[in-house]
């Protein structure tokens, strides 16, 4: 089944990064940028853009590093996924596109950068839209174990933390994605050509070194990037965020069991609402468009 594809066709110098990026709306409208995550990519919005833009927004939808057609500008720059980059590409996507203040909405790696740049540049951020609650990483207590069911969904960071994990992402990144997908949304009924429409993005040259850095980072078992130090250095402090936001879990998510209010409260000192939505999973905008293009809408009418 032929399926319509959000094209990519701006290219933004951006940082380190020549950033692919969908755009829709008018170009007056109130920013909103969204973002994908692991292993998804742009097409996870490809009802959620149309929504907004259809409502006036400015919508700017990138491919992360390692995704899709987004470039990195010089050889030498350090392929890692830790999420100080993550945020710090957010960072710079806002300043080439001469954007001051911007809904920020995503999940997964996509909702750890909208929450870096909420916490830490709260000034670019109008209103936070973030799946997961509060998304930023405490590398300090990444060896302390989570509960035998929780650590069962983590088993494909684990594999990635040996070269047997590298090597079976290299040789079969579709098979290996397309078991997170269904592992992580069991309630969602994809086709193959839609799993095909996002996998294309998997093909980058930088793919594996990327996703392969973002989950060895994530529990201290190899340096960061030199450049983004001192973000990853402010992150250690576990910032709270003091704007607007949204916070949404899939009832069904399988990577990240649903929380309740109260479990993060203390990591948000703006307006904050939170919300459960049933048989939903991980791939919550791709899943439920409606619901999440909404709670962007109703932070952008603030």
């Amino acid at each position: 089944m032929a399926l319509p594809a959000l094209n990519a066709d701006t290219r933004v110098r951006a940082g380190v990064l020549e950033v692919a990026c969908h755009m829709a709306g008018p170009v007056d409208g109130s920013p909103v940028l969204l973002m994908h995550g692991f292993p998804y990519d742009i097409h996870a919005y490809a009802d959620v853009a149309p929504m907004l833009a259809d409502a006036g927004c400015r919508v700017v939808v990138p491919y992360l590093r390692g995704f899709g057609a987004t470039r990195f500008l010089e050889t030498l720059t350090h392929r890692s996924g830790e999420q100080a980059v993550l945020g710090a590409d957010l960072l710079a996507l806002l300043d080439a596109l001469h954007i001051d203040r911007a809904v920020l909405a995503g999940y997964d790696w996509g909702g750890r950068a909208a929450c870096v740049v909420a916490a830490l540049w709260p000034e670019r951020c109008a209103g936070l839209v973030s799946v997961n609650s509060y998304n930023i990483q405490n590398i300090a207590r990444a060896m302390v174990p989570d509960t035998p069911a929780n650590e069962h969904r983590l088993w494909y960071q684990y594999l990635f933390h040996s070269e047997r994990g590298r090597a079976a992402l290299q040789q079969d990144r579709r098979a290996l994605c397309t078991l997170l997908w269904q592992m992580w949304s069991p309630t969602w009924v994809f086709d193959e050509a839609t799993f095909d429409r996002s996998a294309a993005a998997f093909d980058n040259p930088d793919f594996v070194d990327v996703v392969i850095h973002s989950y060895r980072h994530r529990f201290g078992l190899v340096p960061g990037d030199p450049a983004v130090a001192e973000v990853e250095r402010r992150l250690a402090a576990q910032p709270v965020i003091g704007v607007p936001v949204i916070t949404l879990d899939g009832e069904a998510d399988g990577v990240r069991p649903a929380e309740p209010e109260q479990a993060n409260a203390h990591r948000f000192t703006g307006p904050r609402s939170h919300r459960i939505l049933p048989g939903v999973g991980h791939n919550l905008p791709q899943e439920a468009p409606r619901v999440f293009a909404d709670a962007i809408l109703e932070l952008v009418r603030r």
